[in-house]
């Protein structure tokens, strides 16, 4: 068998460069592993990295190897089983002599599969690969601090890390053409007077012309050497300027039902699927903003801590959730300077005559508003009022409502893929 060993010193960050080709390569098995790792995490361990192992059959390399080469017909001395002739059979189990790859032999001997660990980064990278929030727009130019560096031509005064090295050399050669030019000039005119007084007769020759010449053009030769190859008058700096930008600024409504009808085990599979939301839009934008709503038969904006450790409970009113995100947008979100997100979830329980409500409040206020809503049932029962009037709105915003059902903990990560899956472009 013959290895190939490349013995060349790694380029700066070739590592790197290496580790991303084997993350592509291998692809399928890491996002099969990730969305498993996902499903079985606990809430609070959502973001560390995962341990990945791989099949050793596929990671398998080639190899090259000397073959025998021509036609052998020997057998080896010492053998007592086979004479000249014999076909042999193939050894069991995948390999020579024990299991195959992979596998224990009777020895006790294997193979284990390969196994590598994701960081952090990594890890969420394949989690959120191809999610993006719907119908994103870039909103009106309404925030003078939003602005980005651009480049506005050059100019005369800047840093050293911003000079502009190609047109500082233009500067500095048009500048030296500009000096010397004159110089050069007067400078092969006197030497053209030199070499015509000193080709005069020696009787006509002016001693005294000639050595001024000879210390006219030593003087010129001086001044040509003097002119610098480049000068701080030379130097030229890129100039950047700062340029508004249209806002692309979104906020995030969570809307968590907390009443009585919620079990221990309803409110854990909606804050995981809420953290998942939390990751996604805190690792892919930058310019969100969260807003936290608990409700049972009222609802209260709170914060992070408070929206996912309270252990408040009552009845259900979750038109007053509605309300509250309504009263939220107009004072503090206009549409015009907003992309305006909700996702609610629940477990559709609610009091029969406020299911109504709930729809009249999103056809009539709440939808022609937003970007995006999204409600996630989660029971494993038949819907209820709730869920039969939502349809309703889905029906008249087929792009806009978007409504999943989550009977356990394994759907979170599939329903919220689905859910924020990236469109195609209209």
């Amino acid at each position: 068998m013959t290895y190939f060993i490349d013995r060349r010193a790694n380029a700066k960050h070739k590592s790197a460069v290496n580790r991303q080709r084997f993350l592509d390569r291998y692809r399928t098995h890491i996002k099969r592993s990730v969305e498993e790792a996902v499903n079985r995490r606990s809430i609070t361990d959502m973001e560390r990295g995962e341990k990945v192992s791989i099949p050793a059959r596929d990671i398998s390399e080639p190899v090259f190897q000397h073959g025998p080469g021509g036609k052998r017909t020997i057998v080896s001395p010492g053998n007592k089983e086979f004479v000249e002739g014999d076909r042999l059979r193939r050894p069991g189990g995948g390999g020579a002599g024990g299991a195959g790859e992979g596998g224990a032999s009777n020895q006790g001997e294997g193979m284990d599969e390969f196994a590598f660990t994701l960081s952090r980064e990594e890890f969420l990278d394949f989690v959120f690969d191809g999610l993006e929030l719907p119908h994103l727009e870039r909103k009106a130019l309404v925030d003078l601090d939003e602005v980005r560096p651009v480049r506005a031509g050059v100019s005369r005064d800047g840093v050293p890390a911003r000079m502009n090295i190609v047109r500082s050399m233009r500067e500095a050669y048009a500048r030296r053409i500009a000096m010397r030019a004159p110089i050069r000039r007067a400078l092969r005119e006197a030497r053209e007077a030199l070499d015509m007084e000193e080709g005069k007769d020696p009787v006509l020759r002016n001693p005294a012309r000639i050595a001024e010449l000879k210390a006219e053009i030593e003087r010129l030769e001086k001044r040509l050497e003097a002119v610098p190859f480049i000068d701080t008058y030379d130097l030229r700096y890129n100039n950047l300027i700062n340029q508004p930008q249209p806002s692309s600024k979104a906020v995030m409504f969570c809307v968590m039902d907390v009443s009585g009808s919620m079990t221990q085990a309803h409110k854990d599979i909606a804050k995981r699927f809420f953290l998942l939301l939390y990751l996604f839009l805190e690792r892919n934008y930058e310019k969100v903003e969260l807003v936290f709503v608990r409700h049972h038969t009222a609802a209260k904006e709170v914060d992070e801590e408070e929206f996912f450790y309270s252990r408040e409970t009552g009845g259900t009113i979750v038109s007053s959730a509605l309300t509250l995100v309504d009263e939220i947008i107009t004072k503090r979100y206009p549409p015009g300077q907003w992309n305006l997100y909700v996702a609610q979830a629940s477990d559709g329980d609610n009091w029969d005559d406020d299911s109504i409500t709930c729809r009249e409040q999103l056809m009539k206020s709440l939808m022609p508003r937003l970007q995006y809503y999204t409600y996630v049932e989660i029971t494993p029962h038949a819907h209820q009022a709730l869920w039969e009037e939502y349809e309703t709105v889905a029906d008249e915003f087929p792009d806009r409502f978007a409504m999943r059902q989550i009977v356990e903990a394994g759907d979170i990560y599939p329903v919220f893929r689905e859910l924020f899956k990236r469109r195609s472009a209209h």
